[in-house]
């Protein structure tokens, strides 16, 4: 199984967003010493408990400290710009560090005030030209433009010669039946919508064209780990709490401290299920790394992929490492 991490530079309680920013960096380095196959940023706009809303600066940051470990977005939010301008971006941190670089685009809101923020045209109504965009992506590439195509001529490759790995990110089955027919990676968000998992990474790998990243498929997931199960479903109560924080102050709402989320949640909340129950995949998954790992396996044989994408939402950065040094060592032996 290989492991990965989505690094949102969650802003710690107490904390400032210039010290997530340094964390998330030497997130990277940490992963690498662990064996971590990638490390993906983020992207989230005017959100106090993050800080990463760029993450082509990051991007750069980490292949800059690092050496091997593959570096890219989680993701692009593709919606908000121009597919030549991510494209030259991609390709500039390519020659930086090739063969190290993932492209990830997704599409999502941040609101209607940050959406029309972003957009640089205001007096059109938006548009979901998704697919278009990824096309065009993947034309400026490969040089895929028709001879008659205004971009025919433009060749943001040039003098570089690799390319970034372009995966597209979602939580839905036409997301994953896109990526497979365009025969790109497909990263699925089981944090936001485990139950459809197995679906969506099914339904990828049966459309997959087998070019560029091919029948490749990663399971995301909210995990925490600790020495005991007990202490583990504890931090977990952190991104609980902080969801609901989200839901009744949107984006002002901060991270809580573990001891905070035990104030706020019910009972009920705390109790909610961190390992499969009945056959259902928990919002997040935490315990032991005896208990993550056994969980693990039977996610990734379910969904047929071998790779897992760790999102950990812990409150204090020394536990977050830990989590992450307790899984390598129970997956990978690191």
């Amino acid at each position: 199984m290989k492991l990965s991490l989505v690094e949102l530079a969650g802003v710690a309680p107490d904390s400032d967003k210039p010290q997530a920013l340094k964390d998330a960096v030497a997130a990277a380095r940490q992963a690498e010493d662990l064996g971590y196959h990638r490390i993906w940023y983020a992207e989230h706009h005017d959100a106090a408990s993050a800080a990463s809303s760029a993450p082509e600066i990051l991007i750069a940051l980490a292949a800059t400290a690092t050496s091997r470990i593959r570096v890219g977005s989680g993701a692009v939010l593709l919606n908000h710009y121009s597919p030549y301008k991510v494209v030259e971006n991609f390709l500039l941190l390519e020659a930086l560090a090739p063969g190290r670089i993932d492209l990830g685009l997704g599409r999502a809101t941040a609101g209607p005030v940050v959406d029309l923020a972003l957009r640089r045209d205001r007096g059109v109504p938006p548009t979901d030209d998704f697919a278009e965009q990824v096309q065009e992506i993947l034309a400026h590439l490969d040089g895929g433009f028709p001879a008659d195509h205004p971009f025919a001529r433009l060749d943001p490759t040039a003098g570089i010669p690799s390319r970034p790995e372009v995966w597209i990110l979602g939580s839905s089955g036409s997301s994953a039946q896109m990526a497979g027919r365009l025969g790109l990676g497909y990263a699925f968000a089981g944090f936001i919508n485990p139950g459809g998992a197995i679906r969506s990474l099914l339904r990828h790998g049966a459309h997959a064209a087998g070019s560029r990243s091919g029948r490749v498929g990663i399971l995301s997931l909210s995990v925490v780990v600790a020495d005991t199960d007990a202490e583990a479903r504890r931090l977990s109560w952190t991104r609980t709490a902080l969801m609901a924080r989200l839901a009744r102050n949107g984006t002002r709402a901060q991270v809580p401290t573990v001891e905070e989320a035990a104030r706020e949640l019910t009972q009920a909340q705390k109790d909610a299920p961190t390992v499969i129950t009945d056959g259902r995949w928990p919002l997040q998954i935490a315990g032991s790394p005896q208990t993550v790992r056994d969980q693990l396996e039977q996610m990734t044989k379910a969904v047929g992929v071998e790779e897992v994408m760790v999102q950990d939402m812990v409150a204090d950065p020394a536990a977050r490492a830990h989590s992450r040094t307790l899984l390598a060592q129970a997956v990978n032996g690191r």
